[in-house]
């Protein structure tokens, strides 16, 4: 059994709890929070008589804690990581890995030098949708697949250090354009490098929030000339949008990660609908076991299951660091209003 200790205690660390009660040979034995009493608010939903803690030097030291997972503001990874790996644990962390290509450099430099196991928490990839779209193009359904077009969309974060862009390193993009970018390296191939990206982003609805983007644009361009659009928003409501279009030589598929078989119209609201809804009563539309759906359930049995093995995971901090990297050239392009070349690190 791999003892997981969960660093955070947020809506994304509530989220991983849930994901790990898939996973059956790993145990939530400890969570950090800098507020104790949040802490064990979390283990008493998901894992009672796990321990509570508020420092995490303390945590990475408990004997029972294998495998660490980050689930922290973005500005907080790169201490959680250091401390971590100092402890010589296997370390997980939530996405983006950085606030930039140089901060995700330092992040993996870390991990490298300690030699501990490391994964990269990319969700969008291990969703069913996604997961079957991709086998249908790697088997041939769509023949050579040529674009991608990638929407990740709703009104706004959930907790207020998102709307920090000088102490978060952005705005929509960083926050949900990491997805869809590493959706299109999934896709198009690794080892088929994005070279050239161009960019639009402002802050159109939310300017007395944020000095970073609620709305941008990205095309990347890859090696083998194929071209991905990825769009994200922070300012589109009526709940999630999570939605990948792909186009072949001979034929086209589409996801829609947040479309959901149960939807109707309610007059009396519930205690919980669906991450970043809108509203409470009216037309709603609810996903059923989000964690399963958005793919957080099948990350953390893929990455326990390497870990365990001794393996590679599917998504490493080199991984997390060339999207940091592909969103640095994102953000030079906004500042340029050019194409921009991805600079990666020899």
């Amino acid at each position: 059994m791999i003892g997981v200790g969960l660093i955070g205690s947020g809506f994304i660390s509530d989220t991983y709890a849930d994901a790990l009660q898939d996973v059956r040979n790993a145990e939530l034995v400890a969570a950090f929070s800098r507020d104790l009493a949040r802490a064990k608010a979390l283990t008493d939903t998901w894992a009672p008589g796990a321990r509570g803690y508020d420092d995490m030097t303390a945590l990475c030291a408990d004997p029972a804690v294998d495998l660490v997972v980050i689930a922290l503001p973005n500005e907080a990874h790169l201490e959680a990581v250091r401390v971590a790996a100092a402890a010589g644990k296997g370390v997980l962390c939530t996405k983006p890995l950085a606030r930039t290509g140089v901060e995700a450099a330092e992040i993996l430099r870390v991990v490298r030098e300690a030699g501990v196991w490391h994964g990269y928490a990319e969700s969008s990839v291990f969703s069913p949708n996604i997961a079957k779209a991709h086998q249908m193009v790697v088997a041939g359904a769509i023949g050579d697949l040529l674009t991608m077009r990638a929407r990740e969309a709703h009104s706004g974060p959930h907790a207020p250090h998102f709307w920090d862009a000088e102490t978060a390193g952005g705005g929509a993009l960083l926050d949900m354009g990491c997805h869809t970018i590493e959706s299109a390296r999934y896709f198009f191939g690794k080892d088929n490098p994005i070279t050239e990206v161009f960019a639009w982003g402002a802050t159109l609805a939310h300017g007395a929030r944020t000095t970073g983007e609620d709305t941008a644009v990205a095309l990347l361009k890859f090696a083998g000339g194929q071209l991905a659009t990825v769009e994200s928003s922070w300012i589109e409501k009526g709940g999630m949008q999570l939605r990948h279009e792909f186009v072949g030589s001979a034929g086209r598929l589409v996801t829609d990660t947040s479309s959901t078989p149960v939807w109707g119209f309610i007059e009396h609201p519930v205690d919980y609908l669906v991450e970043k809804a809108d509203a409470d009563t009216g037309w709603v539309y609810p996903v059923p076991e989000e964690a399963r759906a958005y793919g957080f359930s099948q990350q953390m049995r893929h990455f326990v299951d390497c870990f365990a093995r001794g393996e590679t995971p599917r998504e490493t901090f080199e991984d997390g660091h060339l999207v940091n990297v592909i969103l640095d050239a994102c953000y030079a392009s906004m500042r340029s209003g050019t194409w921009e070349k991805v600079q990666v690190p020899a």
